[in-house]
């Protein structure tokens, strides 16, 4: 189960990465108002970098209770790691078709990556008898 721990921190630290893309892209990034910072810029590199690094936050909530569930249901731990490596591996590819500008392909292992969280969640619910 711990490949699968290693994932969720991964997932956690991913949003760091992609901000520090959006970050570098551009010269003269105020720290005091990074929102407004990222508003001013017309670079595309940096708003894409920018929103890749919101939407890893905003696909970790889902794939930490991912596994987490799936752990405490006692989903066999290869199928859990799988899972989690796949979504890892799926949502480095987001950030980086993110930063490329290939919207269908982003589009395409973003929908890869949510699959991943809800195969886990469902995995769970199955091992429980919740189906």
């Amino acid at each position: 189960m711990s490949i699968a721990y290693w994932c969720i921190l991964i997932a956690a630290v991913l949003p760091l990465v992609w901000v520090g893309f959006a970050k570098s892209a551009a010269p003269g990034y105020n720290n005091k108002d990074p929102r407004g910072w990222v508003a001013k810029q017309d670079a595309y590199r940096v708003r894409n970098a920018y929103n890749a690094h919101l939407n890893a936050f905003e696909a970790f909530p889902t794939f930490a209770a991912g596994v987490l569930m799936a752990q405490f249901a006692g989903v066999d731990p290869g199928h859990v790691s799988l899972l989690a490596i796949a979504f890892i591996s799926f949502r480095v590819l987001h950030g980086v078709f993110y930063l490329a500008s290939f919207a269908l392909m982003r589009s395409l292992v973003w929908m890869g990556g949510f699959a991943c969280s809800i195969g886990l969640m469902v995995l769970a619910a199955l091992k429980l008898g919740a189906v």
